[in-house]
C-alpha cells in the first residue's frame, strides 16, 4: 500500500483510492511477485485519457525556485514568476503539468534532508491529486565530487575519477547503493550520474574529474556497476553525456563543442561505457550539446540529431529507455536555433525528456503548436510518455510516491554509509611523487604543519575551505597544523606571507587546483621549495597539476576538495593509511605533451 509519509506543510495527503483513482488503475497491474512490471496495455490505457497539454507536460522536466512546493520564500515566489510565470513547485504542475522537477542548490530546493523530503512530497502531491494526475520523476545531479546538490548531512562520497584511481568495481557500487538509498529516502528518484564520458583531454573545462579516466573498459566497468547500485535502490540512474563528452576543450555550457573522433575511435572509446550502461539496464540516458562529424554531419548537435539518437543510441546500441537532453538553457544547444525550435526538433531526434528550457512558456507552447499544425504526432509524443510511464512504474511511483521522515532519519548521512564513504576514499588517494621517502610525515620530525593553497568555493554542503579542513584533520592526527589560505592567484604579497610562515615549520603542505604554466600557484610552489622545507603538494581537482611543479618533495592526487577525499588525503600524508589509488588518466610533461610523465597505473605506496 501507499506509505503517506510527513503531509508536507501540513496538507493532507492522497489517500491509496484517491491516487489509484487518480492513475486509471494502472497500481493494480504493475506488481506481480514484489517485482515491478510494467504493463503496457494499461500505461497506453492511461496515456489515451490524457490531454495533449497533459501529454507535452509529462515530457518536460522543470527547475522550480524554493524550500516548498506551496510556500516558498517571498525571493522564490519572485523568481519563479520572473523565469515561468508561476509562484510554486505546485502552481508550475498545476498549469504545465511537467512530468518531472529538478532540484538545484542555488534554486534553495536543498536546505536538509527532512526540507527536501518535505518538498519532494508536496511536489508529489500537488501533481497526484489534479485531475488524471501521475506521480512526478524528481530528480538531481548527485555525481558526487565536485558536482553535488544534496550536501551534508547526506552521504557525500569521492567523485567520478577519485573512483577510477580506486579501480574497485565493489565500491562503485557501494556508491551508487547508498547514495541512492539516500536520495530515495529524501523523495529524489532519479539522479543524473554517473557520467560515462572517457576523459582523454586534459584541457576538458566541463568533465575532467566527473569522469572515471581515460581507459574505456574501466570507465564501462564502474559506470556498470554505479547504474546497478542506484538502480538496487529504486533510483533511476542517468549515464551522460550521450555520444561522449570526453575529449573536448569547450565547455557546451558556453559554447558548441566539436569532436572530432573519427567513427572507428568513437566506437572503441566512447561508446564503450554506453554500451556497458545499457547492458546494466541503464533506466535513462542524457544526451550532450556536442557536434560529432563522424557520426552526423549536419551540424546539428547530438541532442537534436536524429541519426545519433534513433539511428545509434536506439538502433545500434539498442537501447529503448528514458533519453533526457542535458540543460536547454546551454549554449551548446541554442547557438543554430530558437528556444522554440530546439524541443520539437529533440523529440523528432528521438528524445523523451525535456530538461530545463530557459522557458517553459515558450518550449511547452512549441511542442503543443508542433503536433497541432502536424509537424509532430500525437502518436510521437506517445512513444516518449511510455518510457516515461514505464520508468515510473518500474520506480514504484505508483505505489509509492511519498517518503517519511521516518526514512530520512534512518537513512541519510548514517554512522554505517558515512564509514563506507571515508573507507572508499582511502583507497582512492594516489602518490605521485615521494622524494626521499619523506611520506608518510613523522610528528616527531615533521610535526608543525603549515597548510596553505588554493581554496575554491567549497562544493555543496562541505565543509571547507581545503586548507582549513586538511589542517583540521592533520591537527586530529597529533600534528600542529596552521591553515593559511593563498587562493588560486596568490599576490606577490601573500607569497611573501606564506614564505614567512613556512619558516616557522617542519614542512608545508600546500593544495593546487589546476595550475598553468604561467600560474602563481607555480610561483608560491617554487618560492615554497626555495625555503628549503619539504613541501608536499595536494591536487584537490585535475591531477596534471604535478607536471608544472617538478620540485616538489612529495604530490598527492586527491581528485576534489570535498572533505572526504581532503580527510583521506591526510590520513595518507600521516602514515594512518597507505596510499592505494592508481592515476586513471595519464599525466602528460609540461614542457613536451606529446611525452606521459606518468602513465594510466602510476601510483605509490609505503
Amino acid at each position: 500500500m501507499i506509505r503517506s509519509g510527513t503531509p508536507p506543510e501540513g496538507a493532507h495527503v492522497p489517500s491509496r483510492r484517491t491516487v489509484l483513482a487518480a492513475t486509471m488503475g494502472v497500481t493494480a497491474s504493475l506488481t506481480v511477485g514484489g517485482t515491478a512490471h510494467a504493463d503496457d496495455t494499461r500505461l497506453r490505457s492511461l496515456i489515451s485519457r490524457m490531454t495533449l497539454p497533459e501529454k507535452v507536460g509529462q515530457l518536460f522536466v522543470m527547475r522550480v525556485y524554493g524550500h516548498s512546493a506551496t510556500a516558498p520564500d517571498q525571493a522564490d515566489i519572485d523568481a519563479n514568476l520572473s523565469e515561468i510565470g508561476v509562484r510554486t513547485a505546485a502552481e508550475l504542475i498545476a498549469k504545465y503539468r511537467v512530468g518531472g522537477i529538478i532540484y538545484f542548490t542555488w534554486a534553495h530546493n536543498t536546505r536538509d534532508p527532512h526540507q527536501i523530503a518535505d518538498l519532494s512530497n508536496g511536489i508529489q502531491k500537488a501533481s497526484l491529486s489534479r485531475p488524471r494526475g501521475l506521480p512526478v520523476l524528481v530528480a538531481t545531479d548527485q555525481e558526487h565530487g565536485i558536482v553535488c546538490r544534496i550536501g551534508a548531512p547526506a552521504t557525500l562520497f569521492p567523485g567520478a575519477m577519485a573512483i577510477g584511481a580506486g579501480g574497485s568495481r565493489t565500491d562503485a557500487r557501494t556508491l551508487g547503493r547508498i547514495s541512492g538509498a539516500e536520495l530515495r529516502a529524501m523523495g529524489v528518484n532519479q539522479d543524473y550520474s554517473p557520467d560515462a564520458d572517457v576523459n582523454v583531454n586534459p584541457a576538458n573545462p566541463v568533465i575532467g574529474v566527473r569522469s572515471f579516466g581515460a581507459d574505456p573498459d574501466a570507465v564501462a566497468g564502474l559506470v556498470a556497476a554505479e547504474v546497478k547500485g542506484y538502480q538496487s535502490s529504486r533510483v533511476a540512474a542517468t549515464a551522460k553525456h550521450f555520444p561522449g563528452h570526453g575529449d573536448t576543450a569547450v565547455d557546451s555550457h558556453f559554447g558548441f563543442p566539436v569532436i572530432t573522433h573519427s567513427r572507428e575511435v568513437w566506437e572503441a572509446l566512447d561508446a564503450v561505457p554506453f554500451r556497458a550502461a545499457v547492458r546494466a539496464g541503464i533506466d535513462s540516458i542524457m544526451t550532450a550539446h556536442i557536434m560529432v562529424p563522424a557520426l552526423d554531419d549536419s551540424g546539428d548537435p547530438a541532442t537534436l540529431s536524429h541519426p545519433i539518437l534513433t539511428g545509434i543510441l536506439r538502433g545500434e546500441l539498442g537501447y529503448d529507455g528514458v533519453v533526457i537532453t542535458d540543460s536547454l538553457q546551454m549554449e551548446g544547444v541554442r547557438q543554430k536555433y530558437g528556444d522554440d525550435r530546439v524541443p520539437v526538433l529533440a523529440l523528432k531526434a528521438g528524445v523523451d525528456q525535456l530538461l530545463n528550457p530557459p522557458s517553459l512558456d515558450v518550449a511547452w507552447n512549441a511542442v503543443l503548436k508542433a503536433v497541432r499544425g502536424g509537424e509532430l504526432t500525437e502518436a510521437r509524443l506517445d512513444e516518449s510518455i511510455l518510457r516515461v510511464l514505464r520508468l515510473k512504474a518500474r520506480l514504484g511511483l505508483f505505489e509509492d510516491a511519498y517518503v517519511s521522515r521516518t526514512d530520512v532519519d534512518g537513512t541519510v548521512g548514517t554512522g554505517a554509509h558515512l564509514a563506507a564513504a571515508d573507507r572508499i576514499a582511502e583507497r582512492t588517494t594516489t602518490l605521485l611523487v615521494n622524494s626521499a621517502g619523506l611520506l608518510p610525515l613523522s610528528r616527531r620530525t615533521h610535526g608543525r604543519v603549515l597548510v596553505v593553497g588554493a581554496d575554491p568555493a567549497s562544493p555543496s554542503g562541505t565543509t571547507g575551505p581545503p586548507t582549513g579542513v586538511l589542517a583540521t584533520a592533520l591537527g586530529e592526527l597529533g600534528f600542529t597544523a596552521t591553515a593559511l589560505s593563498t587562493g588560486t592567484a596568490p599576490s606577490a604579497a601573500t607569497v611573501a606571507k606564506a614564505v614567512a610562515a613556512a619558516r616557522e615549520a617542519d614542512v608545508v603542505v600546500v593544495a593546487t587546483y589546476n595550475v598553468t604554466a604561467a600560474d602563481a600557484q607555480k610561483t608560491l610552489v617554487e618560492h615554497l621549495v626555495a625555503t628549503g622545507r619539504p613541501v608536499v603538494a595536494v591536487a584537490v581537482r585535475n591531477p596534471y597539476d604535478v607536471a608544472q611543479l617538478p620540485s616538489v618533495t612529495a604530490y598527492l592526487a586527491s581528485y576534489s576538495w570535498t572533505d572526504v577525499e581532503l580527510r583521506a588525503a591526510a590520513r595518507v600524508i600521516a602514515g594512518r593509511v597507505r596510499p592505494r589509488g592508481k592515476l586513471p588518466v595519464a599525466v602528460q610533461r609540461a614542457d613536451d605533451p606529446a611525452q606521459v610523465l606518468y602513465p594510466v597505473g602510476h601510483g605509490l605506496s609505503y
